[in-house]
């Protein structure tokens, strides 16, 4: 009996667990809003039957999420469904969105409380007892920052008990939803520069009374700027000025006309033109001469700027100095190996040009989608790509397979097809340009030292300038191997390929593993013990396949027994993948601050630096991300130092710890104020209020004593 009960127990456990599961995730709560999943069904989960399921967002006073058309910033909240097979969820039923400005912006969302309802088809024949539900919610909450959040429910609706606790939810959501009216009839034209509206048939409970109007394609409108809406009896007519960014001309368009109470009305028309040229403006009268300074027209021309060029040649410099950081140095490794078999001065200089591009290209790729995604709303800086679990985990990965294969263990041509086996041998410039892709992946979060404020720099100006910034960047990092490759003396000078280069390659595999050491610490940062764990698991498995497929030694014994073996080692590995993949997975976290508080630290706000200058203290924030090496060296090193933190305590200084490892926007838009991209980045506060003093980014207990002792000792 004793044997018995516990598999009783854990049966019992099992089969309990996913109610207890689905309860527990029903709602998730931040500091910003309260998210819950809701169902309505009055007549239970049955064909033909109504069926609908919702996500509430109960916002924080001053909070806000978005409509679909966001308006000037912002992005849209979006809902991703697991449901059986054969039952058919239809698109969000999105209520009449509210008029949010924000500074000289406009955006279209909801503040308090809002559901979002999704109409739900029970497939014919559906006769399970219950319908299960999970759903995966991301949504933006701003008010002064903007944070990226992430909710995952599940639910369990029984099939044949009504469930209609929330009735009165979903009949409030039927009614801010806008109407599609046939009475109602809308003429639109383009005079100049401005969307004309002329709009009839509306219903009575909304003539002459103010209404919002929010076009559903955006890009199209000024949101911002004033429109004129005049009703004439019964007729609504609107001028809405067209946005000078406008880079298409739709010949229709939908949009929502809303009232104060939250009703509105679908529209939907053709819109007659022509058009004016996308990006161009209304002609205005010119002003005085008074009241036109040079300055500012100069500006507009887009001509470079003497900031520009210092941005470029710092860029450049910083770039060189990268290849000195401890992060790049496994790659770099990688490349010296290869580098020694060339003595032809051709093949020296096209290996390098190869590898160049690679890191030209990647330089500006990963500039460009950091520039498009704050472009969006989020505040995202420099080294963002390592904020992501999932990538750091890929990272790891491919370090460990390749610090396995310079230590002998494997042969990439053993693994791959035939075609693919031999690439590297007809294409070698492809395999050059493929490590200064990997050089560019492990070396963004060491960029911050030298180009801390180049690249904050390059966060604020025009497109094409930033992206010229990140050029220079990526040219300075592949300067010193063009140079090398183009200087005879230095062909000279390395040694002739031998024995000796086996003994090499198996050294060099031990700084790219310790690589994945560190790789590793940082996932646990993020994730926690069991994201960590995961990829330990991961790792193992990956290194079973490895030997499995393609280890010389193995690859002696009998064909039969090769090939079960390898069948059973994907087998695994495609197991502990599919294990693995949930646990880095990005909770939606209070704050990267909130476990920053340490050792005499607290988690950085920007409320708890006002409160504290206030209260007469000086305050040093210390904005870190575990993935930045720089930041750790400081950390054990300078800021460990007993002078410095006696200093810390002799003139009181606050010390706070603002930590950028997940994404944290609030920390994201500081950077930004701070002019700067990535961290880390090292602020003194005075007391009292006041611009802080930024140090520089590689910290020296002689730099932070003397801005110490420009304070006040502690009375």
């Amino acid at each position: 009996m004793s044997r018995l009960f516990p598999r009783r127990f854990v049966a019992f456990s099992l089969l309990l667990a996913p109610l207890l599961g689905a309860v527990a995730q029903t709602e998730v709560r931040t500091e910003q809003l309260r998210a819950e999943l809701l169902a309505h069904a009055p007549e239970g989960v049955v064909p033909g039957k109504p069926l609908w399921l919702g996500l509430l967002l109960e916002h924080a006073p001053h909070w806000h999420t978005y409509w679909k058309n966001p308006g000037d910033s912002g992005l849209p909240t979006k809902l991703q469904w697991s449901v059986p097979p054969g039952v058919d969820l239809g698109e969000i039923e999105w209520p009449v969105p509210q008029r949010l400005p924000v500074g000289p912006l406009m955006n279209f969302g909801y503040e308090g409380r809002v559901l979002l309802p999704v109409k739900v088809q029970v497939p014919a024949g559906f006769d399970a007892p219950s319908l299960s539900v999970q759903l995966q919610a991301d949504w933006l909450v701003c008010k002064e920052v903007c944070l990226p959040q992430t909710g995952r429910f599940s639910l369990q609706l029984p099939s044949q008990a009504a469930t209609s606790v929330n009735a009165a939810l979903f009949d409030e959501a039927q009614r801010r939803q806008p109407k599609a009216m046939a009475a109602v009839q809308t003429a639109a034209r383009i005079e100049g520069h401005e969307l004309v509206l002329d709009v009839q048939g509306l219903p009575a409970a909304l003539q002459g009374q103010p209404l919002a109007f929010f076009p559903e394609q955006p890009g199209i409108l000024d949101n911002a700027a004033p429109m004129q809406a005049r009703w004439d009896g019964t007729a609504w007519q609107l001028r809405a000025p067209l946005s000078p960014e406008r880079d298409q001309s739709p010949p229709r368009l939908d949009a929502v006309l809303g009232d104060a109470q939250g009703g509105g009305v679908q529209l939907g028309f053709d819109v007659a033109g022509p058009w004016p040229a996308p990006g161009t403006t209304p002609r205005r009268e010119p002003v005085a001469e008074a009241e036109s300074p040079a300055a500012p027209a100069a500006a507009a021309t887009g001509a470079s700027s003497p900031a520009f060029g210092l941005a470029l040649l710092l860029a450049l410099g910083g770039g060189m100095l990268l290849n000195l950081m401890p992060c790049v140095f496994p790659v770099l490794s990688l490349k010296l190996l290869s580098f020694v078999t060339h003595h032809h001065r051709r093949e020296r200089v096209a290996a390098a040009l190869a590898y160049t591009a690679g890191v030209l290209v990647s330089f500006v790729a990963l500039a460009a989608l950091m520039l498009a995604l704050r472009a969006g709303g989020q505040q995202l800086g420099w080294g963002f790509q390592l904020q992501s679990p999932a990538f750091v985990a890929a990272l790891a990965a491919l370090f460990t397979v390749i610090g396995l294969n310079l230590s002998g263990q494997f042969e990439f041509r053993s693994v791959l097809p035939s075609s693919l086996a031999g690439l590297q041998l007809r294409h070698p410039l492809l395999d050059h340009a493929l490590t200064g892709v990997l050089a560019v992946a492990v070396a963004s979060p060491c960029t911050a030292p030298f180009m801390g404020a180049s690249l904050g720099a390059a966060a604020t100006l025009p497109t094409a300038q930033a992206l010229s910034v990140f050029a220079a960047l990526g040219l300075g990092m592949a300067l010193p191997y063009l140079a090398a490759a183009a200087w005879p003396g230095v062909a000279r000078a390395l040694p002739r390929p031998g024995p000796w280069m086996a003994q090499l390659r198996t050294l060099l595999s031990f700084p790219i593993f310790a690589t994945v050491v560190w790789l590793l610490w940082v996932l646990g940062q993020q994730t926690g013990l069991d994201g960590a764990v995961a990829l330990l698991g991961l790792l193992v498995a990956l290194a079973f396949a490895l030997w499995a497929l393609a280890s010389p030694a193995f690859q002696a014994t009998r064909r039969g027994a090769r090939a079960g073996v390898a069948v059973l080692a994907v087998a695994v590995l495609g197991a502990t993948l599919h294990w693995a993949l949930p646990s880095w997975r990005e909770a939606p976290a209070e704050s990267g601050s909130a476990a920053a508080a340490a050792g005499g630290w607290e988690a950085w706000s920007a409320d708890r630096v006002r409160t504290l200058q206030s209260q007469g203290r000086p305050v040093f924030v210390d904005f870190t991300a575990a993935w930045c090496v720089t930041c750790q060296i400081n950390k054990r090193g300078t800021l460990a130092d007993a002078t410095v933190r006696a200093d810390f305590e002799l003139h009181d200084v606050a010390l706070l710890r603002a930590d950028w490892t997940r994404r944290d926007a609030a920390i994201g838009t500081e950077l930004a104020r701070l002019g700067r991209s990535g961290v880390p980045v090292y602020a003194l506060y005075p007391a009292g209020g006041g611009a802080p003093q930024l140090l520089t980014e590689v910290l020296s207990v002689a730099e932070v004593r003397g801005a110490l002792a420009a304070l006040p000792a502690k009375p």
